[in-house]
């Protein structure tokens, strides 16, 4: 086909898409739709909050920013207030597709008081897997955590 030729007009576009997503290019859009969680770990300090922690979560991203979630997250070997806690925030992937997300727990139990959380990200397999790491919460007094999830795209 002869770069003058139309129908190379209509492929263009859809190497081009190929050849961003084969060099690794992510942005926002490259995280859409459910994703399930597992997460592992442990609250390090401060000493009242310390001890390790395990769960799952279903985080739907909606492909410009946004995300909900629900999430069952057993700390210290207690079971949490409400059986799946959900929330809402933000996320932001970069081209390299490394980003973070932000999530605010909206409990309908006023007794979970757990607090917003940034975790930073890593985008992988074309979007179809998300590695992430607790950094700490924008709104509460420092933790030290150690706190890793891995989450994969629902196929449902």
């Amino acid at each position: 086909m002869r770069v003058t030729d139309p129908r190379w007009m209509m492929v263009a576009p859809v190497l081009l898409s190929f050849a961003a997503h084969a060099s690794g290019e992510c942005s926002n859009s490259t995280l859409n739709g459910k994703y399930d969680f597992t997460i592992t770990g442990q609250i390090l300090a401060p000493a009242p909050a310390a001890g390790p922690v395990a769960g799952v979560a279903l985080t739907e991203f909606f492909g410009d920013g946004g995300l909900r979630q629900v999430d069952h997250v057993v700390h210290n070997g207690v079971l949490p207030i409400e059986a799946w806690r959900p929330g809402t925030g933000s996320y932001h992937v970069n081209g390299d597709c490394t980003g973070w997300m932000t999530l605010i727990p909206e409990p309908t139990n006023p007794a979970d008081n757990s607090p917003e959380l940034k975790i930073y990200i890593v985008v992988s397999q074309d979007g179809h897997e998300i590695r992430a790491v607790v950094s700490g919460s924008p709104t509460v007094p420092p933790f030290t955590a150690d706190i890793t999830s891995i989450g994969v795209r629902s196929e449902w």
